[in-house]
């Protein structure tokens, strides 16, 4: 095994568990919340706290990446998670913890935004959707898994995040074994004002790539933030919750890899043509089946086999439509869209839990058919392409 791709499986390893204490985060404190009396809109207002975090890291951590190179933002991003973990049961705190998942916000994107610039850095063009797509799918194996966690609070409510802290650490020490890498140079300074030139430059060439990134945070944070207390307030007991969350990503699992390897032979914006449109029929369907068990199961697995995928070929068509020189701003807007949805996911979905409780799964189901709209009426033309040319030379 050469060092190229035992780097490469140490980075989808360390995602993982990335995505296992976040998958775990959102439907363990939305139930603790609930059980505590928070309305369902402030508790997805919680919610928030984690993408927050990322926005506000976001216009600050290029420069750093270009001069200290990936593995560093990796280490730091990775210690501040494991901390914000272990120092929820220290005091159970509305604003205490929301500082914390702040925190986690940060760090993940910093653990997120350095593992994912490398891979698609070193990717070739022809196996660039099938790494992307092992990313999005060890993150999906690891958040899968973390709703399952939500089974520990019948023994003790501080279980589920020492548990989280401890693997995330075990996770984090992976990160000494590889080398250090820099990104490559751009013609732009790697400052704060350099970076927001670099903004303006990739959302002209690439704006369409960032909607599935944004659709796949709406998605995951209202459906693991919001489902809980939905389906709570419906009679569904915490035991099916702890079935029906994780089906979603059971079955984007199964489909990652092919969706990935699809979008490397018919390319990326078809594939996402199909995902967008099958999605918006899956989770209309979930509205109809809304108070059923077994049809929510069914339709949440359906659904995570089509859209749970959007984010890494969202990234994977970034990656087509941009420079080399663009990636890390690219993979910065990329993050940076899907914390918009993220926090934009929750708050809705508690607001329609709260005044319009049938509309919940339709919501999710317009907001993937908007994205399917704007997918279709894309058209790279020929200024954009000699653009890039020029950025290229």
């Amino acid at each position: 095994m050469n060092q190229l791709t035992v780097r490469f499986w140490i980075l989808i390893s360390i995602v993982a568990i990335s995505g296992f204490s976040q998958g775990m985060l959102l439907p363990l404190i939305a139930i603790i919340f609930e059980q505590d009396g928070v309305s369902s809109s402030i508790n997805g207002l919680h919610a928030t706290g984690l993408y927050i975090g990322i926005l506000l890291a976001s216009p600050l951590m290029e420069a750093p990446l270009r001069k200290l190179g990936y593995k560093p933002i990796i280490l730091i991003g990775g210690i501040m998670v494991v901390l914000s973990l272990l120092l929820f049961p220290v005091w159970k705190s509305f604003w205490f913890w929301f500082i914390l998942r702040l925190l986690i916000g940060v760090g993940d994107h910093m653990l997120h935004f350095g593992t994912q610039t490398w891979i698609t850095s070193f990717s070739p063009e022809d196996r660039r959707g099938r790494n992307i797509s092992l990313y999005g799918l060890f993150f999906g194996i690891g958040f899968a898994a973390g709703p399952l966690m939500t089974r520990f609070l019948a023994i003790n409510e501080a279980m589920p995040f020492l548990i989280s802290g401890a693997i995330s650490l075990v996770a984090w020490t992976m990160i000494f074994w590889i080398k250090n890498e820099f990104p490559a140079e751009d013609m732009e300074t790697s400052n704060f004002l350099g970076t927001f030139k670099r903004f303006g430059r990739v959302w002209k060439y690439a704006w369409v790539a960032f909607l599935p990134p944004f659709g796949y945070g709406f998605l995951e944070a209202s459906l693991n933030g919001n489902f809980p207390v939905y389906a709570l307030r419906t009679g569904i007991d915490i035991s099916a919750v702890s079935i029906i969350l994780p089906a979603f990503a059971v079955g984007s699992i199964v489909f990652q890899l092919p969706l990935g390897m699809l979008s490397d032979k018919y390319g990326r914006r078809q594939i996402l043509l199909l995902v967008m449109l099958s999605g918006f029929i899956a989770f209309a369907a979930a509205g109809m089946f809304q108070d059923s068990v077994i049809g929510l199961l069914i339709c949440f697995f359906i659904a995570g086999m089509l859209v749970g995928s959007t984010f890494s070929l969202g990234i994977s068509y970034m990656t087509d439509l941009l420079p080399k020189q663009l990636l890390p701003t690219g993979n910065l807007m990329c993050g940076i869209f899907f914390s918009l949805g993220s926090i934009s996911g929750p708050f809705i979905g508690g607001l329609s839990i709260q005044f319009f409780e049938n509309s919940f799964f339709f919501v999710i189901s317009l907001m993937l058919f908007f994205i399917w709209l704007a997918l279709l009426s894309f058209r790279p033309n020929g200024k954009l392409q000699k653009d890039m040319s020029m950025v290229k030379g």
